[in-house]
């Protein structure tokens, strides 16, 4: 799960290089890629509209690829030609516009950004089209579904199945994805430090040794040794969750269609997501249904070409279709990724995984491809030991795009 969770669009350009997808980098010489990277969706839900930036590149001298994000960029949307909406940039890399927009039907979205260099990028021009409801979901438990390599080994899935009715007379494209929600125990890692609720004070006695003492003011986070001591070997600690905690994972294979051969018919078991097995306790997933402008579609399913069967890149065409975003004053430069609007279908739907069979490996070991590593509690001494600490804590929460303290619509304990 590890390696499918960096198949987001920023890692993809990397991917495509080190096989030879992308024809015009030259892959004979070690760090010569330097692509922007760009992935932003405007739905028709009342959600948070982000668009991401980020620079993908490989190591000058060891060619090793790395993703970083573009802070500090200017980027607006501009609807129907005429108005402009500014985004924000809440997180490095990531531009959100206003809480209260959301995109139209039938209404045309572009995007522009300028980086802190002054160079300026700009998206063809994106009409959102319409999408019908999601009518039935049933989900199967498969022992088999997911290849070796994607879950550290483990295979077992429910497989995600769909009934819609596709709309006569026209020509529609889609995409699905989902959401899923976990209940997890885990909320906190330190790596050579520990977690505190209250900071922590660092004191030196009357012989000179310097030791730890609990501060009165609030922290909520991992202390850090201010430099690591020779004589401490690296370690890492993992701590329970204070109170309830769902993770939230994203969909990390791509799944679209064209009704070229259905226009106008039902859409009837089409399997649109495979739930890994990660746990035996419940689970609850959504489904989102999104139509797709032709430009988008053309971009994802020849990525979904790539990546298909394995998850990883399998074919190399004679090129690649890298985005509808192009350097408005050098339309040679590569960008790749794409910003599109689609309107979006949703529904939710538990898994309540009685049906399943065998040993799951556990949320936490199946996201971070090792078992916890708690803090060590007495007799056992940890690597850190604060004064007047009720050692190990145990930590909150903390929201993210990554997990949540609040109870999802639709789970059921």
């Amino acid at each position: 799960m590890r390696f499918f969770r960096l198949l987001s669009l920023r890692w993809l350009p990397l991917l495509l290089a080190l096989t030879g997808c992308v024809d015009p980098i030259d892959q004979t010489l070690p760090g010569v890629l330097d692509v922007v990277v760009v992935d932003g969706t405007i739905t028709n839900l009342d959600e948070s509209q982000v668009i991401l930036l980020t620079r993908s590149e490989s190591d000058p001298v060891s060619g090793r690829p790395a993703s970083f994000p573009l802070t500090k960029a200017t980027v607006e949307v501009v609807v129907d030609s005429n108005q402009v909406v500014a985004a924000h940039e809440t997180l490095d890399g990531r531009y959100q516009l206003p809480s209260d927009f959301k995109g139209q039907i039938g209404h045309a979205y572009q995007l522009r950004f300028t980086l802190t260099d002054g160079t300026r990028y700009v998206s063809d021009q994106q009409v959102m089209p319409d999408v019908p409801p999601i009518d039935r979901v049933r989900a199967q438990f498969n022992p088999t579904s997911l290849a070796p390599i994607e879950v550290d080994g483990f295979r077992a899935a429910h497989d995600i199945y769909i009934d819609t009715q596709d709309p006569a007379g026209q020509t529609n494209f889609y995409r699905w994805t989902w959401k899923l929600w976990e209940k997890q125990d885990w909320c906190r890692t330190c790596t050579n430090g520990i977690y505190s609720i209250n900071n922590v004070l660092i004191r030196t006695s009357v012989n000179g040794i310097r030791y730890f003492a609990l501060g009165d003011s609030l922290l909520e986070d991992c202390f850090y040794y201010p430099s690591t001591p020779p004589a401490i070997k690296p370690f890492t600690y993992d701590y329970n969750c204070r109170t309830q905690c769902w993770a939230i994972i994203p969909s990390y294979k791509l799944s679209v269609f064209s009704d070229t051969y259905t226009n106008g018919g039902p859409i009837l078991g089409k399997r649109v997501a495979q739930i890994p097995f990660y746990q035996i306790s419940p689970c609850l997933v959504e489904i989102r249904q999104a139509g797709l402008t032709p430009s988008a579609y053309q971009f994802y399913k020849q990525l979904q070409d790539q990546t298909e069967n394995t998850g990883g890149i399998v074919d190399t065409p004679p090129t690649a279709s890298v985005g509808n975003v192009k350097n408005s004053v050098n339309d040679r430069e590569i960008v790749f990724g794409v910003f599109t609007a689609s309107a979006v279908a949703t529904t939710r739907y538990w898994i309540d995984r009685k049906d399943t069979q065998g040993i799951p490996p556990e949320l936490f070991r199946a996201l971070n491809g090792r078992n916890p590593i708690p803090e060590p509690t007495f007799p056992a001494v940890p690597a850190i030991v604060v004064q007047g600490a009720n050692q190990p804590y145990t930590a909150i929460c903390s929201p993210n795009d990554g997990r949540t303290p609040f109870k999802p619509a639709g789970w059921r304990e």
